[in-house]
């Protein structure tokens, strides 16, 4: 069976006929193709913005951090709960790696604090932070103004801080935040930096509502209680990843008193192993989507379907005229699934337009703002197109090649 271009001629001229049926058609399809393509590309924008969160982690990085899972019950008891990592710990573990890996640590001091300034006052959903030196790098946090913590700093505490954009924007408006005072938790701090904007999936730390102070002084803020802190260790060669993640156990076993026949009393983590569980969750997302797609778009080719058994019934007698002029069951095949076809491309094109907009603004709207064009998908519909109108005019073309050419040119 071969689609030429005089059948492609015929198929335009035949929709110029009838341009209402066509483009209610080609809409038909249209929709379907829009919502294939649409949630497929909010899926992948999304995707983008988890992994570009992740990259500033990069893959040469892991964390410790204290045990959080409970373990299940044996014998009617629960196993063990470890002791959160103190800062001592934190330290002694960052001198014994050297310059094995350049060692960051960090530690959340509250969740929902209420920061002012003057008159104006956030809301209470600001995460305060302290981190040491490093945190910034090890973390992807980058700087639009201002600097980071001197070495003075963060060894006597002093009261400085760096926010983000969101908590910026709040007190300060279109002003520069920098050298100005605000208070946070009852103290005065002196603004020395602001945060880029990274989006609510970056990092995982909500970095745009931060408020990082240097880590001496988030213990300071956090006496009382029993802060956790965390450890990310950048390795600089990643080839060397896992035999300083092997030396940082051994490291980390030492500094907690873990005996030999205990198992580890915190967890180490890389961020290799979180990019795999976003991949899995993503790709059974773009299943339900591909999924929710294809039965849209199954719709849509039983509606173009019943259209063209419409078209056939209008033209039976055109098609009488074409038989006694020695057309074959053949050419009249090829000529119907060719329309069929042609009006799939059509609505198609449209589908994949409107489906990357939408799919775009979704992802905007989620993820880190960048707009991406999903050539894939753009593939996949084109070729869904042509099998639906294969599938959708099969049957109609079939009907239309055995018609009798006598009782077809008597139709009226």
């Amino acid at each position: 069976m071969k689609f030429s271009l005089t059948n492609f001629s015929e198929a335009f001229g035949s929709i110029k006929a009838n341009p209402l049926r066509a483009t209610l058609t080609a809409l038909i399809i249209g929709i379907g193709i829009t919502a294939l393509v649409g949630i497929l590309t909010a899926i992948d924008g999304i995707k983008l913005s988890v992994y570009d969160g992740m990259e500033d982690l990069g893959a040469n990085s892991f964390d410790v951090s204290a045990f959080a899972k409970k373990g299940r019950k044996r014998h009617g008891m629960e196993n063990k709960r470890y002791p959160k990592i103190s800062f001592s710990e934190a330290m002694r573990y960052k001198d014994k790696m050297g310059n094995k890996a350049i060692v960051a640590i960090y530690v959340r001091v509250s969740w929902n604090t209420e920061v002012k300034y003057g008159s104006m006052k956030s809301n209470p959903n600001i995460n305060v932070f302290g981190g040491d030196e490093n945190a910034f790098y090890a973390k992807g946090m980058d700087l639009v103004e201002g600097r980071i913590f001197s070495v003075t700093e963060i060894e006597f505490g002093m009261p400085v801080c760096v926010i983000g954009p969101e908590l910026s924007q709040t007190l300060f408006l279109d002003e520069s935040p920098i050298n100005k005072v605000i208070q946070a938790q009852g103290q005065l701090f002196q603004v020395i930096g602001l945060l880029k904007k990274t989006g609510s999936v970056a990092n995982g730390s909500g970095a745009d509502r931060a408020f990082v102070v240097p880590i001496r002084k988030a213990e300071h803020l956090g006496a009382g209680r029993e802060l956790s802190y965390e450890i990310t260790s950048v390795v600089k060669d990643p080839l060397l990843l896992s035999s300083v993640m092997d030396e940082a156990r051994g490291i980390m076993r030492t500094v907690r008193h873990d005996l030999p026949d205990k198992v580890d009393s915190f967890e180490i983590s890389q961020s290799a192993s979180l990019a795999a569980s976003v991949e899995e969750v993503t790709s059974s997302l773009q299943i339900a989507g591909f999924g929710i797609g294809l039965i849209t778009l199954l719709g849509a080719s039983i509606g173009l379907m019943n259209i063209m058994l419409v078209s056939v019934t209008e033209r039976t007698h055109e098609i009488g005229v074409r038989k006694a002029l020695g057309a074959t069951p053949l050419s009249i095949r090829i000529q119907f699934l060719t329309e069929a076809v042609t009006i799939c491309l059509l609505g198609g094109g449209l589908g994949i337009l409107l489906g990357i907009s939408a799919g775009n603004v979704v992802s905007v709207f989620l993820g880190n703002g960048k707009f991406i064009i999903p050539w894939v998908w753009i593939g996949l519909g084109l070729s869904l197109c042509i099998s639906v109108g294969i599938f959708s005019g099969l049957y109609p073309a079939i009907k239309a090649s055995r018609l009798d050419p006598v009782e077809a040119l008597r139709f009226e």
